[in-house]
């Protein structure tokens, strides 16, 4: 299998140097392969949304390397990472960040519009990953006219509009009640074997973890396998 995402001896520390200092990375290695689904458990604050976003490019760490899809992104500007995490990078959260004013088919589009994509495209790729996830006909509503369970399958759809090799999510159903929460998580489970990405789930569920391919815990700022 091809290596997506490759970790190697992340450091990160906030308030270094200060009576306040937090050590939360200390030599984190991770290395996922293409179709590879991984779950991360850890207690809040442990560290596990700062990996998280370091892998996707939304922070850097202070010391070591990521990369993803074989490149070396601490090499990169500011420019061509912005890029990467567009294209290449899908991100979901505990809650659905969606843009209110827009419809679930909108929110789905305007992504794939910022990345290039045409109109047509975007709007025949919207569609069919709503029909994917069973709510084709909920296409037309607002955020706000969808249940949280609907909402979050929008979310996980917008993750994956532009088609990318690597999926972060960040308690993905953490703000759903048990059972949607599971068949939300069958959803996503099932999006993520389709297309063959390699993804990294942050779950403080257990039983959900155990769906996975492996499962490694955050521990005193390293990465250890439960």
């Amino acid at each position: 299998m091809n290596d997506i995402l490759s970790l190697h001896d992340l450091h990160k520390t906030y308030n270094a140097g200060k009576p306040n200092e937090v050590r939360v990375l200390q030599g984190v290695n991770l290395t996922v392969a293409a179709g590879e689904i991984v779950a991360l458990v850890a207690p809040s604050g442990a560290g596990k949304s700062t990996l998280l976003h370091i892998a996707g490019l939304l922070d850097t760490p202070d010391s070591g390397t990521v990369s993803i899809a074989g490149t070396d992104m601490t090499r990169l500007s500011d420019r061509k990472r912005t890029g990467v995490r567009r294209g290449q990078v899908g991100f979901i959260y505990q809650f659905h960040h969606l843009l209110p004013e827009f419809s679930a088919l909108e929110n789905i589009v305007l992504p794939q519009l910022a990345n290039g994509v045409t109109d047509r495209a975007a709007h025949a790729r919207a569609m069919a990953l709503l029909t994917r996830v069973g709510i084709a006909e909920r296409a037309a509503h607002r955020p706000a006219a969808l249940s949280g369970g609907e909402q979050q399958r929008v979310a996980f759809c917008r993750a994956l509009a532009n088609e990318p090799a690597l999926l972060l999510a960040d308690e993905p159903t953490g703000n759903l009640d048990p059972d949607t929460s599971n068949r939300v998580f069958e959803t996503l489970i099932g999006l993520v074997r389709d297309t063959g990405l390699a993804a990294v789930i942050a779950t403080h569920n257990l039983e959900l973890a155990a769906r996975m391919d492996r499962q490694l815990r955050l521990d005193a700022g390293v990465l250890v396998a439960l």
